[in-house]
C-alpha cells in the first residue's frame, strides 16, 4: 500500500480512517509522521513520503504527531490475513516475544535464522525486529506514563527497556517530549476520575464499523465459569501471562472498546493488550471483508443488516483447542460444564475482588497427567483430549501466533478424534485464519438452506470460493441468522 503514492495521497486528502495503521504519512518539512486521518491540514504532496510502519518512520528520523498520535492507531490488518514468515513474525513481535526472548528467540520460533528474519522485515516494513519492538516499547511506555502513577524507573523496565537512560532517550526521540512532560500533559487533559489503583483503563481502537452483537455474544454465551463472565456490560476473563496473570474487562463502545486491565506484573502489558486485540479481532478491515461478501447477492442482505461483524477468537490457542474438543457433539451448556470441571480441578486459583472469576484455565502441562477415569466424557473423546494435551505439552504440536495455518491443520487432523469441523474451528478462532470454513457445521448448513445457498458441504464449499479469503467472516454472518444466544449481547 505505502508504495502506491497516488492512492496514499488520496487517502490523506480525504482523511480516510480505514487506512490508519495500514501506512503512515511522514512530512519531510516538519519531520513528523501522522496517521492518514490526521485532522491537521494535509501537507503538500511533494513534502509527503509514506512508510509501512511506525518503526520505519522512527528509523528515518521522524517523530510521532502529538495531535493524531499515530502510534496508537489500529494494527495493520495484513498481519492477520497472511500466514507467511513476515506476518507470523509481526504477530510474535506484537506479543512482545522480542522483548522476552530477543531476536534469536523470535527466529527460533519461526524456524529461520535471525539474519533471514531481519532481511525479510527490512524489505517489507522498512525496519528490523529490534526497531519494531522498540516502537512497541515506546507505545507501552506512553500508556503506563499516562494512565498509571508508577515511578518512571518502574515504567522503563515494565515497558521492556534495558535501562532508564534508554527509556528517556527513546521517549524524547519518538514523542519529542520528556516522560515527565507526557505525564503532566495527560494529567491536565484528564477529565475522568483516576483509575482504581493497580488497574489500567485503556481505549482499544478499531476500524469502523464494528458490530458487537455476535462478538461479545459469543464470548458471553460460551464463557467458562470461573474463567470468564459477563458483568456490568463487560466481558471479563482471567489471563495467563508470561510474568504473572491478569484480569481484563472489555466493554463495547461506539468508537472503541473500553479495556480495564489488572496485572500482577506490569511487564505483561504489551502481551495482554495484544491478546485482547486478537480476541476481539480489532485489527480487521471490515470494509474489505464486507465488500467482498456483499458481492454475493444472497449474502448481501445479511451484511447490509449488520456490517462489521468480527470473528470471536481466543486469548490462548491451546486453551481453545481443549475447549473445542470438549464441545464436540454437545450443546454449548454441556461444553461449559465440562470445561468448568477441568478448571476447578486443575486451574490455578486467582483473586477477583471486582467479580466472580476464580481460576486461570489449566495449561496443557497441568492437563497432561489427567486420569481419564475422572473425565465425564465418552471413551473416544477422552482419548482425543488426552492425546491433544500431551502433544501440546511435549511441543510436538504448537498452536500460537507463530503457527503456520496449513501445517497446524495437518498436525491436528493426524490426532485421533479430529475431523474437519474441530480442525477448522480451531483454525478460525484459535489461529485466526480469516479463510477457515465450516461447511459441515449444522448452523451453517441451516442458514445456507434458508438463504437458498447449497446445503451440502461439498456444494457449499464450491459456492463459498467467491467469499475467499474471508470465509470465516461469512460463517459469522450465516450463524447470525439463528436465534442462539451467541448472536446477541446479554441484557
Amino acid at each position: 500500500m505505502h508504495t502506491d503514492t497516488e492512492r496514499c495521497v488520496r487517502a490523506v486528502r480525504s482523511k480516510d480512517a480505514r487506512f490508519d495503521g495500514v501506512f503512515f504519512t511522514a512530512v519531510r518539512t516538519t519531520r513528523i509522521y501522522c496517521r492518514p486521518s490526521c485532522p491537521a491540514v494535509p501537507p503538500k504532496d511533494e513534502n509527503m513520503e509514506f512508510h509501512p510502519s511506525a518503526a520505519s518512520c522512527q528509523r528515518a528520523g521522524f517523530r510521532a504527531c502529538k495531535r493524531c498520535r499515530p502510534d496508537t492507531s489500529p494494527g495493520s490488518p495484513q498481519w492477520d490475513v497472511r500466514a507467511d514468515a513476515v506476518a507470523r513474525a509481526m504477530r510474535l513481535i506484537r506479543d512482545g516475544v522480542v522483548d522476552r526472548e530477543g531476536v534469536p528467540g523470535l527466529a527460533a520460533r519461526l524456524g529461520y535464522s535471525a539474519r533471514q528474519i531481519e532481511r525479510h522485515l527490512l524489505a517489507e516494513l522498512g525496519a528490523g525486529p529490534l526497531a519494531l519492538a522498540r516502537a512497541q516499547r515506546a507505545q507501552t511506555a506512553r500508556l503506563l506514563i499516562e494512565t498509571t502513577p508508577l515511578p518512571m524507573a518502574e515504567i522503563a523496565f515494565a515497558a521492556g527497556f534495558s535501562s532508564v537512560r534508554t527509556f528517556n532517550d527513546t521517549v524524547r526521540e519518538v514523542f519529542a517530549v520528556t516522560p515527565g512532560d507526557l505525564r503532566a500533559r495527560a494529567a491536565r487533559s484528564r477529565t475522568a476520575p483516576a483509575a482504581t489503583p493497580g488497574t489500567l483503563t485503556l481505549r482499544l481502537p478499531f476500524r469502523a464499523p464494528l458490530d458487537p452483537s455476535n462478538l461479545f455474544g459469543h464470548l458471553a454465551a460460551t464463557a467458562v465459569p470461573g474463567v470468564e463472565e459477563w458483568r456490568d456490560g463487560a466481558y471479563r476473563r482471567t489471563l495467563a501471562l508470561p510474568y504473572g496473570h491478569g484480569i481484563v474487562a472489555l466493554a463495547p463502545r461506539a468508537d472503541h472498546v473500553l479495556c480495564r486491565l489488572s496485572l500482577t506484573d506490569p511487564r505483561d502489558l504489551t502481551h495482554a493488550i495484544s491478546r485482547c486485540r486478537w480476541l476481539l479481532d480489532l485489527d480487521a478491515d471490515p470494509v474489505a471483508v464486507d465488500d467482498q461478501l456483499r458481492a454475493d447477492p444472497l449474502l448481501a442482505p445479511l451484511v447490509d443488516a449488520a456490517p462489521g461483524r468480527r470473528v470471536p477468537r481466543t486469548v490462548d490457542a491451546a486453551e481453545f483447542a481443549v475447549r473445542a474438543v470438549l464441545g464436540q457433539q454437545v450443546s454449548t451448556a454441556a461444553a461449559r460444564t465440562h470445561a468448568a470441571r477441568l478448571v476447578t480441578a486443575h486451574g490455578v486459583p486467582v483473586d477477583d475482588p471486582e467479580g466472580g472469576l476464580t481460576h486461570l484455565f489449566p495449561t496443557p502441562a497441568a492437563l497432561a497427567g489427567l486420569d481419564p477415569e475422572t473425565l465425564a466424557l465418552p471413551r473416544s473423546r477422552r482419548t482425543t483430549l488426552l492425546t491433544l494435551v500431551q502433544a501440546l505439552a511435549d511441543g510436538s504440536l504448537t498452536l500460537g501466533p507463530e503457527s503456520d495455518w496449513d501445517e497446524a491443520r495437518v498436525r491436528l487432523l493426524g490426532l485421533p478424534g479430529f475431523g474437519p469441523w474441530t480442525t477448522e474451528v480451531i483454525a478460525m478462532r484459535g489461529l485466526g485464519d480469516p479463510d477457515a470454513f465450516l461447511p459441515g457445521d449444522l448452523g451453517v448448513r441451516r442458514a445456507a438452506q434458508g438463504l437458498g445457498l447449497p446445503a451440502t458441504p461439498a456444494a457449499l464449499t464450491a459456492r463459498a470460493a467467491r467469499w475467499r479469503p474471508w470465509r470465516a467472516y461469512a460463517v459469522q454472518y450465516l450463524w447470525a441468522t439463528d436465534a442462539h444466544p451467541i448472536n446477541h449481547l446479554p441484557a
